[in-house]
């Protein structure tokens, strides 16, 4: 397995931010119930408001994707776009221990999407620009794997923080919840740090330039109906949003189970380090074996896992049902990147790949937001539901996501 030393040395750096970041999915849902909010969410409260800030940041963030990988690319300077927006997220970090009401959270949470669609399109853009098609997989791969490494592990530590809490510092009295947002940015500040000094940024190719803004949603030739670019950030879309339905039912899931936020953690974490674990092994694999094959295997997975999170009975059950949607997660989410970046136009991959950037994080609000609305008619119905659209994204990706014919190095759109 082939692996480019700039981009171990990002995902590394990457792996500090993610730690902070995957704080707030743990701490928010239970800084949003706690009783310290104000107000309401145009006139929402609990699951439902606490959906609506969790998914604010995907759809934000997703919206902003787009135009913000086609600046890198106009720019081709990755790196200071993946610094810059890290200083923002560790700055709004420290924003929410004054923020007291739902619209002030929702606020800051937004803000923290927009500084996040700027290194996060950066970041994969320059990924795919240091990988040839034969280790783009692993590159994705392991990109994804270190970063998924310190978004498993925060919530660990989030869930411990806020039971622990409140601690003394310097003399002042700090809940649970502000040691858990000053550790967050924290995280971002020592990302900031370590993408600045570890990680080179290749030089621009002479002649190559990004073009226009476009994103391509039909396919230009042949018998597909979809450009197969749209088509894997449609897969990734749904895949995403069947991972992220437990985040906003932290509460209904910790009473169901009879368990402490440590276990909610747990559970989380369970997920992501399966999926980590996997990921340059199975992008390792696609280098030699093809994207597509593992992209559909892995969201037929995703169906039963999917199914088996909504009927947990027991926090071990739901631990290893998690565990199993990380083996599906792994077998769709690198392989999908390296087809992406096999498929992008030269200087053009930081808007082309934000599409499945962007399907990520759209996926994540979808999820999100329809359990806290989904979950009134039953616990099971957000995840029968989010089952039946994998085995659609299935559909999709092996009608339309074609693999281009030849092994050449390089990121050349047929």
């Amino acid at each position: 397995m082939k692996v480019d030393a700039n981009v171990a040395a990002l995902g590394a750096a990457r792996m500090a931010d993610a730690v902070a970041n995957s704080f707030l999915v743990v701490v928010l849902p239970l800084y949003v119930a706690s009783g310290q909010m104000g107000g309401t969410l145009f006139g929402l409260t609990g699951a439902a408001a606490t959906g609506v800030i969790l998914s604010g940041f995907g759809f934000f963030n997703a919206a902003l994707q787009p135009f913000a990988g086609h600046l890198s690319d106009r720019a081709g300077r990755r790196k200071l776009f993946v610094v810059g927006g890290l200083i923002a997220v560790c700055a709004l970090s420290l924003v929410y221990s004054f923020a007291h009401s739902y619209v002030t959270v929702l606020l800051v949470r937004l803000g923290q999407g927009a500084a996040a669609a700027f290194t996060i399109t950066a970041s994969i853009a320059l990924v795919n620009e240091l990988s040839a098609r034969e280790n783009r997989g692993a590159n994705m791969g392991t990109y994804n794997s270190l970063r998924l490494v310190g978004f498993g592990a925060g919530p660990l530590a989030a869930g411990f923080l806020v039971e622990s809490g409140p601690y003394r510092m310097f003399g002042r009295r700090i809940t649970g919840y502000d040691a858990a947002f000053y550790l967050a940015a924290f995280g971002a500040l020592l990302s900031v740090a370590l993408v600045t000094r570890l990680v080179k940024e290749p030089p621009r190719a002479a002649g190559v330039q990004p073009g226009a803004f476009r994103l391509a949603l039909r396919a230009s030739e042949g018998s597909h109906v979809l450009d197969p670019i749209f088509a894997l950030g449609i897969a990734t879309l749904l895949m995403t949003s069947s991972i992220s339905l437990l985040s906003p039912l932290e509460k209904q899931v910790n009473a169901r189970l009879g368990q402490t936020p440590f276990w909610f953690g747990l559970e989380f974490a369970a997920f992501v380090f399966s999926l980590s674990a996997l990921q340059p092994i199975v992008g390792s694999w696609s280098d030699r074996w093809g994207r597509r094959r593992f992209i559909v295997a892995g969201l037929v997975l995703l169906a039963p896992a999917t199914m088996a999170v909504g009927l947990a009975g027991s926090p071990w059950w739901m631990v290893a049902a998690r565990m199993a949607q990380g083996i599906a997660g792994a077998l769709v989410f690198a392989p999908a990147l390296a087809l992406g970046g096999d498929l992008v136009r030269k200087g053009a991959s930081g808007a082309q790949l934000s599409v499945l950037t962007m399907g990520f994080g759209i996926g994540i609000s979808v999820g999100q937001i329809s359990a806290g609305f989904l979950v009134r008619w039953g616990f099971i119905v957000p995840f029968a539901a989010a089952a039946a659209l994998a085995l659609a994204a299935a559909f999709v990706v092996w009608r339309e996501a074609v693999e281009p014919p030849a092994r050449g190095g390089g990121g050349t759109r047929r």
